[in-house]
């Protein structure tokens, strides 16, 4: 039996060929490479709302934004978030935030480039508009970071209601250096800030708050209460808002003290969230917590309404800058995978799909660059831009903010299985994308508030009027959904009921109107088609047949070099004359 056996034995050891049971094919190459400001919309809309002169610096940041290294950082910072520390080994209380790597090399970035306070005290007209666009192109990127850098950049208009501090502290939050680390504000390089607005049991009622400030000997006032959703804790300052003697104030809460002592700031813990996990939101507890007053008692929700009203606008950026990365990485999946014979570009309905998400994209980007541009004007004392502004800041932030989930959504479902898996990005984008929505006012808040500017400040609908009058003519369909809606508006404004309803209609015309006079006829036509003329489904895909879909899906900017069937950028040239 043994020898039998040992004649049957293989004279040659067996081995194992790995790697041979397929060949790698049909799937895209990374998106990488590209210049992420590529976008002829933006382009565009940089040189009509005055920021011409940021242009090759926006291209600088677009290319850097489609660098493997910038995607590393941003699946670094999402995987690896942050860790709280409350003692330090001897168990000193420390309250501190440790976060990756990435983060700060995002952050770094994004204050260098002046997405902080710096448009404040820059004289170039134009230079909120900069500001912005550098925003839809670094927001592509990953936006937790941009928590932060928007709370700075709205701080600045606040404070400016407690003079004495605005001069001290302005020029440090418009620093473009990033200078992280708890130490006495006065003694830094650049700061960051941020705010404490609501509570457990109020949300975003503001005025149920229970948080005490009683006012010191020295001027200063003491704090005691608790705050439910403080991001960004690891920032030098807190916009903070608590209860004086003479009402709800608006208080300066730094974390560290004049003289190097902590202030006390108790971070009971982190929130664990669906998305933005990048970005540290906090619990903190004031107990005897030093504050200086902005403004004067019982003005605090006047006060901090300002800050309140350019994170809206950032809110509205940041979707718009989701947008834009999911239509990019949608287009650049079809443009490179084949399904049953055919590149899915070719398809006719994949076309419909990708056609219809580019419209939304560009909508949102010519809104937001918009609004951009009159935050800009009203801050150089343009009143009719100051009108609008009010207005149209809270139109946009309930649209675009709406609208950003469903893109997402659907972008992911292009790249099919490929978009489920977090290698993709895909998962970051979809979790982040409702998060704008919430903050800074739900969707209902942000219509609501549509509805009281109405009343208290018709000046900011007779703005809006004009604007999309100035497109009167132009297409037939917008001006039949503008004069429906002017109709319904005096009974419709003072029915809360109707508020979300009206507000998507005014955003539709909005961006209707801007369109029609700005964008490509193929753009314009398919928008008003199937946003104004109800000629188009609620799903994303169903556009009338008609439509000019090649030349919508010509402005979506190709990291490749030569020409394919969605166009070749080489030689593409936006309404502006900017060459691509």
């Amino acid at each position: 039996m043994s020898s039998s056996i040992e004649a049957q034995r293989p004279t040659v050891a067996p081995r194992s060929s790995p790697g041979r049971t397929h060949e790698v094919t049909n799937q895209p190459p990374p998106l990488v490479g590209h210049d992420a400001s590529a976008d002829p919309a933006l382009l565009a809309a940089l040189v009509r709302e005055g920021a011409g002169w940021h242009a090759d610096a926006l291209r600088r940041l677009g290319r850097l934004a489609g660098t493997e290294q910038a995607r590393r950082w941003a699946e670094e910072a999402d995987r690896f978030p942050p860790e709280l520390r409350t003692h330090d080994r001897y168990g000193n209380r420390v309250d501190e935030v440790d976060f990756h790597p990435s983060w700060h090399a995002l952050l770094e970035v994004a204050v260098r480039e002046g997405l902080t306070g710096a448009p404040w005290t820059d004289p170039r007209p134009g230079a909120h508009v900069a500001r912005a666009a550098n925003i839809l192109v670094w927001g592509t990127v990953e936006q937790g970071h941009l928590c932060p850098v928007s709370m700075t950049y709205a701080a600045v208009p606040a404070l400016r209601a407690a003079p004495d501090l605005a001069a001290r502290y302005e020029p440090l939050l418009a620093s473009r250096i990033y200078d992280p680390g708890l130490r006495p504000p006065e003694g830094k390089a650049g700061l960051l800030a941020g705010m404490g607005m609501t509570e457990k049991q109020g949300g975003s009622d503001v005025r149920a708050n229970t948080t005490t400030a009683t006012p010191a000997v020295d001027g200063t006032y003491r704090l005691r209460g608790h705050k439910w959703f403080t991001s960004a804790p690891m920032n030098d300052v807190f916009l903070v808002l608590a209860q004086a003697p003479g009402g709800l104030s608006c208080f300066w809460v730094p974390r560290v003290l004049p003289d190097g002592s902590r202030n006390t700031f108790r971070i009971q813990r982190l929130k664990d969230k669906l998305g933005n996990r990048s970005n540290a939101s906090s619990e903190p507890e004031f107990d005897d917590t030093v504050a200086w007053l902005v403004g004067a008692e019982g003005r605090g929700v006047r006060v901090i309404i300002e800050m309140v009203a350019m994170t809206r606008l950032d809110a509205s950026l940041g979707s718009a800058a989701g947008m834009r990365a999911a239509v990019t990485a949608a287009a650049h999946h079809v443009r490179h995978r084949r399904a049953f014979g055919t590149r899915l570009i070719d398809a006719p309905l994949m076309r419909n799909v990708l056609a219809d998400l580019a419209l939304e994209s560009e909508a949102a980007t010519t809104l937001v660059l918009r609004v951009a541009g009159a935050v800009d004007r009203a801050a150089r004392g343009d009143r009719d831009e100051q009108a609008f502004k009010r207005l149209a800041t809270a139109v946009t932030k309930y649209w675009v903010c709406k609208r950003a989930p469903g893109v997402a959504a659907e972008a992911l479902e292009c790249l099919g299985g490929n978009g489920y898996v977090e290698e993709s990005g895909m998962p970051r984008l979809y979790r982040e994308a409702p998060l704008n929505g919430i903050w800074e006012g739900s969707g209902n808040v942000n219509a609501l508030d549509v509805l009281r500017a109405f009343d208290r400040e018709p000046d900011g609908l007779d703005a809006l009027s004009v604007q999309i009058e100035a497109a009167r003519g132009a297409d037939a369909r917008l001006d039949r959904a503008w004069d429906r809606l002017r109709a319904e508006l005096p009974r419709a404004a003072a029915d809360p009921f109707a508020a979300r309803r009206v507000v998507e209609r005014l955003a539709l015309v909005m961006q209707g109107s801007l369109l029609v006079r700005h964008a490509p006829p193929a753009v314009a036509d398919a928008f008003c088609a199937s946003r104004m003329a109800g000629d188009g489904g609620l799903a994303f895909g169903t556009l009338p047949s008609g439509v000019d879909v090649a030349g919508i899906l010509d402005r979506i900017a190709s990291v490749d070099t030569t020409t394919d069937s969605v166009g070749d950028i080489r030689h593409g040239q936006d309404d502006s004359g900017i060459s691509l």
